[in-house]
This record gives structure tokens, C-alpha cells and sequence, in this order.
């Protein structure tokens, strides 16, 4: 039976019924409680409270005597968190280590904090302290976080789609270079089997002339002994035939004894070169995997060595003048020489000439529209031709303007154009021009344009003005002319997305964001010539750049 002072249902004041037993209250009876569970936020009568904590679930809640619990404090009581413990499911977080400025919950505080000497039931904490907590200040900041981890995760997400990319590329790289092998053993065969053709048929020629000349011995012994043989009267005439005979017998003899000296039929033997396999059977692939940094957009290249490359060819006339110059999806790089009218295509790994083609009149800038296939713009003639890469270069087909066409990109099947002064225009593939961009005073004296992959972004290297980066309406978003950046010659936008200009003056290459923001140097000034062009490897590792009537280019390792 609940022991306990009992109180008549009328006489009940909010406050008294705050502090009734809870379990008698259930049964229609009105009992004090004498005790306060602080997991369960309920009072509980001295007999009540024994069958509370005879309940398995109930035995490790925390009981308070309703002295311990302060006039009106009940209902902050009930404020208690509810929140359970990752470590300790079955236990709700009740408690706060003023030493660690940590919460936890009993069993974390007996386990992880015996040895702390402020620790404290969160309710009473607050309740005694003047303690503020700025849930606003918090939520902002978690936010800010929130924010922060998912571009890390967008950017990882990137990574991966870049890393899968890169796969898709190695596998196909390796089934290239796999022919490439294919084709130097047809080569091989092919030469092997010509050898052995040749040999045999100097064989058999001298087989044949020997037998020949068997033959025609043969003929004579015969023809000599048939005259003998048909002439018995004749003294005079038999006299003849023996002494014609006796002449071919003894050359016959001659030619018996040169051939058994001379030895004409000779053996082949076929003898593999073993070394071949030797060297295969210690390879265990047919390529060399290194691992890199990510290069993200925001990330400056760091410079780690460079080296020149001669670019010259025999018909070249002038020294080299390489305006610009783009990479493509295999490695090659596109190089406009301006001085001596051509295009050249040099090689991936050691950057030698291997094609290139003549042009009608002085190439300005240069850019990849597909794995086979390039732009370039001819000022003097306002034109665009266009240059396939498939086995020897060659023109197709061109695009006429209205104006002196000097630079030139490409993004989502259209070309952007400019001008030598302060017009940008957009043309379709076929010639015809859908849009322009004009008016801006920052435009003066265009050196080189430069599209993202999306053409959400335009970036326009001035010589007087920096760089300035516009969005597909032609509204300009950023601009940056510092001190760093003397006369922009030439803006390159990389596989990441960040953006490369040269400094024709400064002597240096900068690196941006993709919306213009300025990362830091990544070429510094030295004492060589002007730098004209910079161009970035799709895979990140090179930067080239050329200079001002330089034969050779640089390649730098990053």
C-alpha cells in the first residue's frame, strides 16, 4: 500500500500536482512523492519508488530525495536531455565534465572522467550556473561546416569521376601502346620473312644457273656422242666428231669439278632472337604507374624542373615564333608558328617535330576541337581553317569573317572569336555567327580567349587590360590587371579548370580560379625572352611555354 500524505482532489494547486506520485496518480490516488527520478521525470511515494527500481530497465536511473530537488525545479527537472549515448545506448546524456568541457552520460563519466573533479548532472549545471548556451551562434557555425564538408565531398565526388576518367584513359593508352607494339613485331615478321625471301631467292637463282650450264653440257655430250654415233664411213668426219666430243667431254669435266668445289647449295637455318623474349618475360607490364597530387582548381602548381625541347624543322625559314599552342587528349601538342606559316604537331613524351602542315599566311592562336582535329585562326586572310589530325596534316575546310579573326576558342560545338581590337564573337561550326559580344571598354588589343568546358565562362587575355572573365551573356564577372601581370599575352584553361595566363612583359605565367581569382605565380620572371604562349597537359604533370622568337619551347615538370 502507498505510504504517503494524501491530498483531496479539489484542494490540488498546479504545484502540489506537479510533485504527486505518479503511479498512484495513474490509480485515481493522490500520494506525495517523496522521490524524483531524473530519467524518468517523475515523483515517486516511498512505497513506489521500490517497485520502480525492482524494474530491470529502471535500476541504473538516478533517484533524488525531494529535498534535493528545489521549489519549482521539478518541471526544470523534466528538462533533462533526452539525447541517448552512442557508447552506452541504454543511457541517456546527463552529464557534463567541466574539466573536459564534454558531455557524456553516467557510465561515460565513471569510465572516461573518474579522475575529474567538476563534473556535474547537466540540469543542476544549469540551474546553478549562469551558464549561456548560444544555440544560434552554434547552428551557424554547424552550418558553415555543413557547408564546408560538402564541397570537400563534391570535390572528392570530382575526384573520383576524374580518377574513373583517367582509368577509362590509362586502359585505352595501354591498348594503344599495345598496338603500337603489335604493329613494330609486324614490322618485325614482316622484315624476317623478306630476309628469308631474299636469301632463298639468291639461292635458287645460282641453283638455277648452275643448272643451266648442267644442262647445256648435258646438251653437247648428247649432240656429240649422237654425230659419233651416226657416222661410220666418213674417216675425216669421224675425226671431227671425236674431236668434238673429246672438247665437250673435257669442258663438261671442267664445269663437274668447279661446281663440286664451289659449293653452291648452301643450308638456311632459322635462329630466333631470344633476347626479345628475355626482355619481355622480366617485364611484368607494358607500363610505368606513378601516383600524383590532385590537381584541383584551386591548387597552384608547384614548378619541379624543366628542360628544352628544339622545334625547328629543315624547311623553316625564319626562327620559330610559336604564338600559341594547345594539347590534346593524347599528349601531342599543336604549336601555330607564326613566322614560318605552319602548324606542327610534336610528340607526347620527347617532344619532337613529327608533322606538321604549311598555312597560306601567318597562324595566330590555336585550339583543339576534337581527338582529331584543330582550329587555327589566319588573321591576314579572316579566316578560320580547320586541320585534321588523322596521319599526315592537312586542311578540310574554313570559315570566312568579315574582320581580321585573331583569337579563338571552342565549347559546346561553337567557336568564340575575337578580333585585334574588342569583339567577341560566337559562330557555329558551318560559319554562321549567332552572337556577339561588344561595347566593353576593358576589351583593348586581345591577345587570346579562352572558354570552360560548360561556356559558362569566357576568359580574355588583354595586352593592356589582364584578364578578364565574362559569363555566356557577356557580362563581365571579374577582372585582374595587377602588378604581377605585365601586357597578358596568352590565357589557358586546364583539365581542373583553373586558368593559366602569360605575362609577355612581366616574363612570368599566373594561375587563376575558374572565375578569375588570383592564385599566385606559377612560372616567376628570369631573363629570357618575352614569354609568347603556355599551354597544360591534359594529365597536369607539364606546363609548356614558348618565347619570343625562340626555336626551342620549355617544358616544365609540376
Amino acid at each position: 500500500m502507498a505510504t504517503g500524505r494524501q491530498f483531496d482532489t479539489d484542494t490540488l494547486s498546479d504545484e502540489i500536482f506537479d510533485v504527486l506520485c505518479s503511479m498512484c496518480r495513474n490509480e485515481g490516488r493522490n500520494t506525495e512523492g517523496e522521490k524524483y527520478c531524473v530519467d524518468c521525470h517523475d515523483y515517486f511515494c516511498v512505497s513506489c519508488v521500490k517497485v520502480h527500481s525492482k524494474v530491470p530497465l529502471c535500476a541504473d536511473h538516478k533517484v533524488l530525495d525531494k529535498s534535493q530537488v528545489k521549489s519549482g525545479a521539478s518541471k526544470a527537472m523534466t528538462m533533462a536531455p533526452a539525447e541517448t549515448c552512442d557508447m552506452h545506448s541504454h543511457k541517456h546524456i546527463d552529464m557534463y565534465c567541466q574539466n573536459h568541457d564534454n558531455v557524456g552520460c553516467s557510465t561515460c563519466m565513471a569510465v572516461d572522467h573518474r579522475l575529474c573533479k567538476d563534473t556535474f548532472y547537466i540540469p543542476e549545471f544549469i540551474k546553478n550556473n549562469t551558464y549561456q548556451v548560444n544555440s544560434r551562434d552554434i547552428q551557424t557555425k554547424l552550418k558553415e561546416i555543413a557547408k564546408t564538408l560538402e564541397k570537400q565531398a563534391d570535390r572528392f565526388k570530382q575526384d573520383k569521376q576524374r580518377l574513373l576518367k583517367r582509368k577509362a584513359e590509362i586502359l585505352a593508352d595501354i591498348r594503344k601502346f599495345r598496338q603500337e607494339i603489335n604493329d613494330h613485331l609486324d614490322k618485325l615478321e614482316k622484315s624476317s620473312i623478306d630476309e628469308i625471301e631474299s636469301k632463298v631467292k639468291c639461292l635458287e637463282d645460282k641453283i638455277e644457273d648452275v643448272l643451266k650450264q648442267l644442262q647445256a653440257n648435258k646438251s653437247r655430250i648428247r649432240s656429240a656422242n649422237d654425230k659419233l654415233a651416226s657416222t661410220n664411213t666418213s674417216h675425216p668426219e669421224v675425226f671431227v666428231y671425236v674431236k668434238m666430243g673429246e672438247d665437250a667431254a673435257n669442258v663438261a669435266n671442267k664445269y663437274i669439278e668447279h661446281a663440286k668445289i664451289k659449293n653452291i647449295v648452301e643450308d638456311i637455318e632459322f635462329q630466333p632472337d631470344r633476347t626479345i623474349l628475355t626482355q619481355l618475360e622480366q617485364k611484368k607490364t607494358i607500363c610505368i604507374l606513378s601516383e600524383k597530387p590532385t590537381m584541383t582548381a584551386d591548387n597552384l602548381f608547384q614548378i619541379k624542373g624543366n628542360q628544352s625541347y628544339n622545334v625547328k624543322v629543315k624547311s623553316d625559314k625564319k626562327d620559330c615564333y610559336i604564338r600559341t599552342a594547345c594539347c590534346m587528349e593524347d599528349g601531342t601538342i599543336i604549336l601555330a608558328d607564326l613566322e614560318n606559316m605552319k602548324l606542327k604537331r610534336l610528340h607526347s613524351y620527347n617532344y619532337t617535330v613529327t608533322d606538321y602542315c604549311d598555312l597560306p599566311e601567318r597562324p595566330y592562336q590555336v585550339c583543339m576541337i576534337n581527338n582529331t582535329q584543330v582550329a587555327v585562326t589566319i588573321p591576314s586572310t579572316q579566316e578560320v581553317q580547320f586541320i585534321s589530325l588523322e596521319r599526315k596534316m592537312k586542311t578540310t575546310n574554313k570559315i570566312y569573317t568579315d574582320y581580321k579573326c585573331v583569337c579563338l576558342a571552342y565549347a559546346n560545338n561553337n567557336l568564340y572569336i575575337s578580333d585585334d581590337s574588342s569583339e567577341v564573337y560566337i559562330y557555329t561550326l558551318s560559319g554562321r555567327k549567332i552572337n556577339q559580344f561588344s561595347g566593353h571598354k576593358l576589351f583593348s588589343g586581345i591577345g587570346s580567349l579562352a572558354i570552360s568546358k560548360d561556356a559558362t565562362r569566357i576568359y580574355v587575355a588583354g595586352n593592356d587590360n589582364g584578364l578578364i572573365v565574362l559569363d555566356n551573356n557577356g557580362q563581365i564577372i571579374t577582372s585582374f590587371n595587377g602588378e604581377q601581370l605585365d601586357w597578358a599575352g596568352c590565357c589557358y584553361l586546364t583539365e581542373a579548370g583553373s586558368v593559366l595566363v602569360s605575362g609577355h612583359f612581366s616574363n612570368n605565367i599566373l594561375q587563376f580560379t575558374c572565375d578569375g581569382e588570383f592564385i599566385g605565380e606559377v612560372v616567376k620572371a628570369d631573363s629570357g625572352k618575352d614569354i609568347e604562349s603556355v599551354c597544360c597537359n591534359q594529365q597536369m604533370t607539364k606546363i609548356c611555354i614558348s618565347r619570343y622568337t625562340d626555336d626551342n619551347i620549355e617544358v616544365f615538370d609540376i
